[in-house]
Parts: structure tokens; sequence; C-alpha cells
């Protein structure tokens, strides 16, 4: 067809095209990202691609797509529900989510993230603990007086936390995990250190899968409090714990079924734009 629509999509400028309608030629096919953009626009099937063969093309209607307002609905009614059964997440819901989640796009799509499932009750009890453990250094080092004035100049804001981590060890210790909330599955999306955007990829890929759980009706929690304790733990022993040798954890996510589901949703303040 000559259509020109696979050079105008190639991020890479492999494509090329002198004048409209004119012949399509390759440049420097080496420089292939694998993106799959030329395979998947091309109206005519014309593109042949040996990192996608046939069976991994499908054909699709936009009309069979999910329609603006329920994607508005289902942005509207996602929330971190953090009033869990001991039910556990079906298994096949655990490898939608994260096949959900693997379809996010990543930078130069390098495809460098990794994931991590932990189901095990034990694993799970370890992980809190873990956090707890770095949490109660971090509570002894602020509280420490000839530390504090220093901190407290660089970092004004750190010791509103104080309080908070003293509560969260308190209240486990009474039987009440303020930490995963009784998830029963955590997902861990971990990337290469030298990823210089593994942080942005693996925070596009908590939003599919944390989508994907909420349209399963699968309640997600944004792990932050595991997340402080990984960044403040230059030993990685979470890491030794996963077996995940020295990738970076870059987002958490916490599931587990709902003893309810939310019956209303609520309009928030705009965001001011400029």
């Amino acid at each position: 067809m000559r259509c020109g629509r696979c050079v105008r999509v190639c991020p890479s400028q492999i494509f090329v095209q002198e004048e409209p309608r004119g012949v399509v030629s390759l440049r420097k096919p080496e420089n292939c990202i694998l993106c799959g953009h030329c395979v998947a626009v091309c109206p005519a099937g014309a593109v042949v691609h040996g990192a996608f063969p046939p069976e991994r093309v499908h054909a699709f209607e936009r009309r069979d797509l999910p329609t603006p307002e329920q994607v508005e609905l289902l942005l509207a009614v996602r929330r971190s529900n953090r009033a869990l059964s001991d039910r556990p997440v079906p298994p096949e819901w655990l490898d939608r989510i994260i096949a959900a989640a693997d379809r996010a796009p990543t930078a130069s799509n390098a495809r460098q993230l990794g994931y991590t499932l932990v189901t095990e009750p034990e694993r799970l009890r370890e992980v809190a603990e873990y956090t707890l453990r770095v949490f109660r250094g971090l509570e002894r080092l602020l509280s420490n007086p000839l530390v504090r004035p220093w901190l407290s100049r660089m970092m004004p804001g750190v010791y509103r936390y104080v309080p908070v981590f003293r509560r969260l060890r308190l209240d486990y210790a009474e039987g009440r995990d303020r930490i995963l909330r009784g998830a029963s599955a955590l997902l861990f999306i971990h990337a290469p250190l030298g990823n210089r955007f593994g942080v942005e990829d693996a925070n596009l890929a908590c939003q599919n899968a944390s989508l994907m759980a909420e349209a399963l009706g699968v309640s997600q929690i944004y792990m932050g409090f595991v997340l402080t304790a990984v960044r403040q733990d230059r030993h990685k022993r979470l890491n030794r714990l996963l077996g995940i040798g020295d990738r970076r954890i870059c987002a958490i996510l916490a599931l587990g079924i709902p003893e309810f589901l939310y019956p209303n949703y609520i309009d928030r303040e705009p965001a001011p734009r400029n």
C-alpha cells in the first residue's frame, strides 16, 4: 500500500520513504528496539518481523474497547481498600495482574523489569518484620540527641515519622499488622541497577497491575512503608530474602480479597492547571 504508517511510527527511524506513496526501504535495521509499532500499525499485514510471528499478532476492533465513561468509572472507584479478608487471591487472577503489569511501556522498550510474587504466609511475615526492624533502627537514629540537631536541619519533616514507626511496631506486637494489612500476596517489581528509568518503568507497570486488580475485584495497596525500608537498607537484606540479587526494588503492591467493596466514589478537588 505504501501508506507510510510504519515510517511515521518507528521510534528508531528504520523505515524510510523518500516521497509520499513511494517505496518503503530499511535503514540500519540493527537499531530496532523490538517495540512492534510497525507490525501493530500496518493495516495490510505487509510488515514481516522475526520477533513478531503471525501467531503473536492479533487484530481487534476499537468498538470492543471500554468506553471513555467506563474507564473514567474504573479510575474513580479504585481505592486502597485495607479491609482485607483471609481468602487468598486466586492464582489465575495473580497471573492476569502480572501479565497486565508486563504490558506497560518501558523506556526505549528495554523491558528489563522483573516480577517476584510472594504468597507464602511465612515469607509475608518476614517482609513485615524486616520493615519493622529497619524502622526500629531509624527510630533509634532519629532519637539520638547527637544527630538530631543536624538531621532536623537537613530533613526537617523526617521527625514526624518517629511516632509513626513506634506505633507500627507496637501495633504489630499486639497482633495488628499495619504494614501488609493482611494481604495474601506481595508483588515486587524490580530492575537492574544500571537501568536509569527503572523506577519510572516500574510505576507504569504498577499502575497497570493496579487497574487489572481493581477490574477483578482485588484490593491493591502500594507498599510505601516496605519501599521506604528497602531504600534505607544498604545491606539489601530483603533482596537476599527474595533471591533477586543486586536488582533494585522499584515498586511493591500488596494484593488481597477485600471483605467488602465500596458502593460509592467521591469527586476529588481538581488539581491546579497552568
